[in-house]
């Protein structure tokens, strides 16, 4: 499937000098101002006091596309209706904000202070920050729409809901391109985990001894589980868990969120929309409510969620300067100096230890999406509000899905002379059996990254020093660095690094200034990019 994204109402059309000098740009070897001239274009016109959202999603209507033999509509339906709420700026008749106290719909710090009636503190369900924004868009902003946040973006958050500044924590806006790859490989590696948890406990069973099973998912190591039967009546098996590193007991990879706590995109789209622009979907506060006393229900439908995940995780994955190069759509192209350094860089990650975290790719064997997922763990077996997800139409039986190394709507190149299309760098790589390679540079694990980057609480129980491991894909174009943005560098990023990192760390501060460089220059190499 493919998208013509000016097609969409909430973008600005090129009118046919435009369209002429784009064909030109992009016939020559120099097309980094192409590109620029495609994200100028491709930026949302955005009307302030704008007349109310009206392009809500109905969930039942994709059921009944997907029952009817019509996958492809119901994904292109989901895809423009998430497309047009991330992009939307709502405003005060969309319930947009929620009532902070003092008048105000919107604050950029937490205001535990406001406690009265129908105020901040009491606002349902409880908040541990903003609503800051508009749009999902006026944060995801760098260096395009879809991508990361600046410092300016950073989100304050106060957990513990004390009012006390010292408790509070920082979030950096992360960038969405590949995220329904990411969700898929936490999927696969969850089932492969489970599975060896249950083959422990048959052995067990079988044997009537204690069994230990190493827990490998994708060549990583989650540590070690010990399966011990009961000793009378039927086998019953007590599992030990104290062996288990970098996922929770339950096994299941939380791929979202700098702790690796939010198990998949519907659960992080339902919770950003009503944390941070203050939209409140029906499946999180049930219909008719009023949770942040906006004196507006019913702001998001669920086909909305249903859109915007469909959205979100239907973004294309992050590329390199060198594959840009490769097709001519650099300004300048690189050198052969610049290329030698960016291929020993990426040597000299590998050497100083990066790799043992930074997964250069992982593999996923199916390839399909699926909103809801085929894995009951990535999806709700009842709403937050209460509601039966299949009651309300979200159904695996029927569910919106596609195919992430095919049906990727961005990024595909086509020659304007003929309309052939050359390439689409949207997709994901696959090999000869199908399966998508998943160049993400992580390991969905979590790690101790030493006292340095510890917080002062731990929000969600899985240590004040443990964050998941960033995924650096596209990090060459998502500057400043780390869970708070405190590192401008990508270097100093490094260096900020311990605990589990510490030995990787020192063994990059001992290289020469050139070879830090290199590092650098191939870190720099992996950027986000819309052709569109």
């Amino acid at each position: 499937m493919t998208r013509n994204s000016f097609s969409n109402k909430h973008l600005r059309p090129m009118n046919s000098s435009q369209s002429r000098s784009l064909v030109s740009l992009l016939r020559s070897p120099h097309t980094c101002a192409a590109l620029a001239t495609l994200a100028a274009l491709a930026t949302p016109s955005i009307t302030y006091g704008q007349s109310g959202f009206v392009d809500h999603v109905d969930q039942q209507h994709l059921l009944q596309l997907v029952a009817g033999g019509l996958p492809t509509d119901a994904y292109t339906e989901a895809f423009d209706g998430g497309d047009q709420a991330f992009h939307f700026f709502f405003v005060e008749s969309d319930g947009v904000g929620a009532n902070v106290g003092q008048g105000k719909r919107f604050t950029r710090i937490p205001r535990a202070d406001l406690n009265g009636p129908n105020e901040w503190f009491n606002l349902l369900p409880p908040r541990p920050t903003g609503p800051n924004e508009q749009a999902c868009t006026a944060c995801h902003t760098l260096p395009m729409d879809d991508g990361a946040g600046g410092i300016a973006h950073n989100v304050t958050r106060d957990p513990l809901r004390l009012g006390d500044p010292s408790k509070y924590i920082e979030r950096q806006t992360t960038h969405l391109f590949g995220s329904g790859a990411v969700q898929r490989v936490a999927e696969e590696m969850t089932t492969a985990l489970q599975a060896l948890r249950d083959a422990a406990g048959s052995e067990a069973c079988a044997s009537g001894l204690p069994v230990t099973k190493p827990l490998v998912a994708k060549g990583i190591s989650f540590g070690s589980i010990v399966a011990t039967p009961s000793t009378n009546g039927p086998c019953t098996i007590t599992f030990d868990t104290t062996g288990v590193v970098g996922v929770s007991a339950d096994l299941i990879v939380r791929p979202f969120g700098w702790k690796g706590d939010t198990v998949s995109m519907r659960k992080f789209c339902r919770n950003a929309s009503n944390n941070e622009i203050g939209m409140q979907g029906v499946e999180l506060i049930g219909p008719g409510s009023d949770g942040d006393f906006d004196g507006v229900s019913d702001e998001f439908t669920v086909g909305d969620i249903t859109g915007m995940v469909i959205y979100v995780t239907g973004q294309p994955r992050p590329l390199t300067n060198t594959e840009l190069d490769s097709y001519g759509l650099l300004e300048t192209p690189l050198t052969n100096l610049q290329k030698r350094s960016i291929r020993n860089g990426r040597q000299l990650f590998q050497t100083v230890g990066c790799t043992t975290c930074h997964r250069p790719s992982l593999t996923l064997d199916v390839p399909i999406f699926s909103e809801p997922s085929q894995n009951p763990d990535y999806r709700d077996p009842t709403f937050p509000a209460g509601q039966d997800p299949l009651v309300e139409g979200v159904d695996p039986a029927f569910a919106v899905s596609y195919d992430l190394t095919k049906d990727l709507p961005d990024n595909i190149i086509v020659d304007p002379k003929t309309g052939r299309e050359i390439a689409r760098l949207g997709n994901f790589k696959s090999d000869a059996q199908g399966h998508a390679i998943v160049e993400l540079f992580g390991d969905l694990k979590r790690h101790d990254m030493g006292p340095g980057l510890a917080e002062s609480i731990d929000e969600v129980g899985t240590g004040n020093s443990n964050f998941l491991t960033e995924n650096l894909w596209g990090c060459g174009s998502t500057a400043p660095y780390l869970h708070d943005g405190r590192a401008t560098t990508l270097e100093q990023a490094i260096l900020l690094h311990g605990g589990e990192a510490q030995a990787s760390r020192d063994a990059f501060a001992l290289l020469s200034a050139q070879s830090r460089a290199d590092v650098e220059a191939f870190l720099a190499n992996m950027v986000l990019a819309k052709l569109e």
